[in-house]
């Protein structure tokens, strides 16, 4: 088998394939869901170090606008400013 990673011993790629052959679908599917969420926390976090003067919902509407584009963002923000106008 050809190895798929540059930077793993070709050994241990086949014991790591191996591994997730192995593994349920709920496993697998609560691997991947981790991954994401740890992917997610990691953007986050970059956006809020480089933008040290937006609080958690700002950074929250940074992370849409880059990931899921500046529309959705838009939209997203005034979403949440009619909730915060319906509570007040």
């Amino acid at each position: 088998m050809k190895t798929q990673s540059i930077d793993t011993h070709p050994e241990a790629e086949k014991v790591q394939i191996e591994l997730l052959r192995k593994m349920s679908f709920s496993d697998k599917f609560y691997l991947v869901m981790k991954l994401s969420e740890t992917a997610m926390k990691l953007s986050k976090r970059a956006i809020a170090r480089a933008n040290k003067d937006l609080n958690e919902e700002q950074v929250n509407l940074l992370f849409i606008e880059y990931h899921y584009g500046k529309d959705l963002a838009d939209r997203v923000k005034k979403f949440l400013e009619k909730r915060k106008d319906a509570r007040s």
